[in-house]
Formats: structure tokens, C-alpha cells, sequence
């Protein structure tokens, strides 16, 4: 399975955003299975001020019209990050990570369980936390957990989607910087993929604002690409081989005494 990962920067201006999305996936040329941009692609949280609400779409609007659109051109899935219109009562939107199949169609929407509540910012402010639910999807031989950015930090949903039957996490993310921040991001990457031997995709935004740090990790915990800082595609083959082989070595899921039971 080839997956590309696109890191990428994005603005508070939507119609730039889809702009350069259409021009990372257009670069995209070679044969591959998945490709995962950031969350919040669509449109930039901006200033803690900032209406999101007001740019929120549906996933018929615009920006999933675009990732469709070259799903089916790719003959790939696509999943990205955007803010969905909400359905309650607060008119808060979902932080959503959306997948478009090979044949163009949508075949999940993730609205983020774990709002960003930490290191003095309050996500909840300004989104609606989706259902606490599990996103799987299948992509070639592989089944995909959805994860978004902080969800990260909360080992028992990596778990709860590995028990859904996942051997896959894709994190796509808008990790702030700031101290400690990378180490954290790189560090839990490699631990959700240890303890749940899994691949773990980690795609984030950069710039002057985030950690960057896209990577991909096998499921021992090896890191076996990164993207560095620059906005660009990197690429990464998960081996299903490998994923036995890691299953074999540390057998820790089949070893378990609490919860369910593989």
C-alpha cells in the first residue's frame, strides 16, 4: 500500500486553500492508494476570534466537490480536514476529516471527539464535538482508524479503533508549536503505534504557527518518513508483511487481560 502525505500551510482564505490543494494533488502522479493532507485544510482556524461558523461547508460544498474530483482522477482515497456545518442548536461547527473513495464518492466523515481544550486554548468555544463513535475505513489490504490532532493524546481511542478492527491510525493534524509541542507529537505517534502495533500516518500543517512533523511510523515504532519542516508530498509504503512481523515480535494485543479480547 503507497500513500502520499501532503504537509501543507493553510489560510483563513478558502477559495486560496482550495487552490493550493488542487495544485498538491495534481502533483500527486504516481500510483497510490491514500493520500492525507492536514486538518483544516479547507480553512484556517485563525485568530481565536475568528468565525468558523461563517466558512464552515457541507460535504457537498466546494472543497469536497475538489477532493473528489481527484479521487477519482487518482483512483485513490483522500481524506483531509475541514469545518462542517453544524447540525445543533449552539450553530457551532464539526471539526470533520472527510474520505472520498477512488470512485469519487464519500465514504466517511469524522467529526473530532476531543476538542483542542489544552495549553490555554479553548476549541470548544468554537466547535461541537462530534459523537464518540469510530471511523473505520477499508483503503486496499488495509483497514483505516480517523483520528484528528489532539484525539492523539487519548490512548483509549486509538485502542477503541484498533478493537473496530483497524491496523491503521491516520492522524491528520494542526499541531500548534510551542515548547515541547514537536517532541510531544512525534512521541505519541510512535507510542499509539507501539502499544497497538499499528501504522500510524501523522499529516500536519506548517508554517510559522504549527509543529509540522508529518511522519509515518510502522507498527514497531520505527519512523520511516519524514517530512521535515517545508510544505511538500512525501511518500510511504506500509507493508502488511511488516505488520505481522510486529504482531509476531510483540504480541501485546493477543497477550491482553483487560478490555476486549483479540
Amino acid at each position: 500500500m503507497r500513500i502520499a502525505l501532503h504537509q501543507m500551510s493553510a489560510t483563513t482564505d478558502s477559495a486560496e486553500n482550495r487552490r493550493t490543494v488542487e495544485s498538491a494533488l495534481d502533483g500527486i502522479t504516481e500510483s497510490v492508494d491514500l493520500v492525507v493532507l492536514p486538518e483544516a485544510v479547507m480553512h484556517d482556524f485563525g485568530a481565536a476570534d475568528h468565525d468558523l461558523a461563517a466558512v464552515a461547508e457541507t460535504v457537498d460544498g466546494p472543497f469536497c466537490q475538489l477532493l473528489a474530483r481527484h479521487a477519482e482522477r487518482l483512483g485513490a482515497t483522500i481524506v483531509a480536514g475541514m469545518f462542517e456545518v453544524g447540525d445543533t442548536a449552539s450553530g457551532l461547527p464539526y471539526n470533520t476529516l472527510v474520505a472520498f473513495g477512488p470512485d469519487g464518492s464519500l465514504r466517511a466523515a469524522y467529526r473530532k471527539v476531543h476538542l483542542y481544550d489544552s495549553f490555554g486554548y479553548l476549541e470548544s468555544e468554537r466547535l461541537t464535538p462530534g459523537e464518540i463513535t469510530t471511523v473505520t475505513i477499508p483503503v486496499a489490504d488495509c483497514t483505516v482508524g480517523l483520528m484528528t490532532c489532539y484525539d492523539l493524546r487519548f490512548p483509549e481511542y486509538a485502542r477503541m479503533l484498533v478493537d473496530a478492527g483497524a491496523d491503521m491510525l491516520v492522524v491528520p493534524a494542526a499541531w500548534v508549536a510551542g515548547p515541547l509541542k514537536e517532541d510531544h507529537w512525534i512521541t505519541l505517534l510512535r507510542a499509539r503505534a507501539i502499544e497497538n502495533t499499528v501504522d500510524v500516518i501523522g499529516v500536519g500543517q506548517c508554517g510559522r504557527r504549527y509543529s509540522a512533523g508529518t511522519s509515518a511510523v510502522d507498527p514497531l515504532g520505527v519512523v520511516t518518513v519524514a517530512a521535515g519542516e517545508r510544505a511538500h508530498t512525501v511518500y510511504a509504503d506500509v507493508d502488511a508483511d511488516r505488520l505481522a512481523q510486529a504482531r509476531s515480535t510483540n504480541p501485546s494485543l493477543a497477550n491482553r487481560r483487560i478490555g476486549r479480547e483479540r
